[in-house]
């Protein structure tokens, strides 16, 4: 535990991360001060009121006479007021820093460009099996400082490379990087390889690593780790195997589990319950009460979810699906015996969409393309896309087309920021318009 006493601390945005470090604070009889670059800002009907804020840009003597900054994930490091702070050798962390210096429980530590929610959610679940008390937080929607307020055995922590970037102290007894490809090229400007190398950082000094073996991206830098477990399609410590004619979850080669017990589908999501296996046997977590969530588990909204079966035409809400691949995952999910209606759009984040194009041949396709890159997506095949402003009119377009057989996909490929304050908000505007339209 860190004492904060007489420290000046300045915390950077008002959202829900933001308000829970000013609690944590308050909770210690510290006093910080609040920035937020909005004008009007979410939670500021939360703020106590006895706490200075600044609203509408960066006040640059508060960083300068800070001692620590706590950044919000969605805060770019690059800001030049940061930077200059960095320069000064004013400490620049975030929340999960904060956790990582007050935590006495072991931390399972998960990462990765897709399946990190799915993951967290399931190791949490199979942790409540067992009977432990857990704590699942961090960039799944619960500010992991607010798990403090609480004792448990075991912190399971979604980590998006934003909160890695800011995290120092992370000693997580087992650590994993799920997958690497590219995403938020907006804010690492030297590509691929410098978002990688956030995603690495999640390995500093955890005791255990998992890795996807089919993913040499997600290897530690240093070649001599040996303290790792894998998983993968085929290859690794967790595998699939098929058994005469049935897939199986496989550990070292015993089969532990027929995938028809599972109830959710998809090559990805398979190795995604392997890497939660995997988790969940290094932490100790017994293996009897993780098969029991395995089969019990029923997958998290907004990631391919079937949200309206009507008249012969299905409804599928995939708007956790923010970039590429993730599409990608839900075309290798998909049959369709109609016409596939996907919708696409939001903010691309300066990804490239072209590996796109091999899913959105042929006849059986339509594209709506809408938002801030709506015309970029559009290019992908323009014979077959039609760009609207917003989800909602592309969807009134659809209602009039679709017939039975015909599927109506959101997975936009693209975050939300452009039009929503989240993904699960374009996930819950698409649920409510389908059901009205469908």
């Amino acid at each position: 535990m860190v004492n904060y006493q007489g420290q000046k601390i300045v915390i950077l945005g008002l959202g829900i991360t933001g308000i829970s470090c000013i609690n944590f604070f308050i909770t210690l009889g510290v006093k910080p001060r609040v920035i937020d670059t909005r004008v009007s800002p979410p939670n500021l009907d939360k703020l106590p009121k006895n706490i200075e804020y600044h609203l509408g840009n960066i006040n640059q003597d508060w960083l300068m006479d800070a001692d620590l900054i706590i950044v919000s994930p969605s805060i770019n490091l690059a800001d030049p007021a940061l930077r200059l702070a960095a320069k000064m050798n004013i400490k620049i962390i975030s929340d999960i820093e904060l956790l990582c210096r007050e935590s006495k429980v072991p931390i399972v530590a998960i990462t990765g460009s897709n399946g990190k929610s799915t993951v967290t959610t399931l190791v949490g679940h199979m942790a409540k099996s067992a009977g432990w008390k857990v704590g699942v937080g961090g960039n799944i929607g619960i500010p992991a400082l607010t798990l403090l307020q609480q004792e448990y055995d075991l912190y399971v922590l979604e980590l998006s490379s934003f909160q890695l970037e800011t995290t120092i102290n992370l000693q997580a007894a087992v650590a994993t990087i799920l997958n690497v490809t590219e995403d938020h090229m907006d804010r690492y400007p030297l590509g691929l390889q410098q978002y990688h190398a956030v995603k690495l950082s999640i390995y500093n000094n955890a005791k255990i690593c998992i890795i996807n073996a089919d993913d040499k991206l997600t290897m530690p830098i240093c070649k001599n780790f040996s303290n790792y477990l894998s998983f993968g399609v085929n290859v690794g410590n967790y595998y699939l195997n098929n058994y005469r004619g049935e897939t199986w979850l496989c550990v070292n080669g015993t089969n532990i589990l027929n995938t028809y017990k599972i109830n959710i589908t998809g090559q990805h999501n398979l190795t995604n319950i392997l890497a939660a296996l995997a988790l969940s046997d290094a932490i100790g977590i017994p293996r009897f009460a993780s098969i029991k969530a395995l089969t019990t588990f029923s997958g998290l909204p907004h990631i391919f979810q079937l949200v309206l079966e009507n008249n012969g035409v299905r409804w599928i809400n995939d708007s956790k699906a923010t970039n590429v691949h993730s599409t990608i995952a839900a075309f290798n999910n998909l049959h369709v015996d109609g016409i596939l209606h996907l919708l696409l759009g939001g903010n691309g984040k300066s990804a490239n969409f072209s590996s796109l194009t091999q899913y959105i041949q042929g006849d059986n396709i339509r594209l709506y393309c809408f938002g801030r890159d709506s015309r970029e997506l559009a290019k992908l095949r323009f014979d077959i896309a039609e760009i609207t402003d917003t989800m909602e009119s592309a969807m009134r377009i659809i209602a009039t087309k679709v017939k039975s057989g015909d599927v109506v996909l959101l997975s936009p490929a693209c975050a939300s920021t452009d039009q929503f304050e989240n993904f699960a908000q374009r996930g819950n505007e698409f649920t409510l318009l389908a059901k009205e339209l469908g």
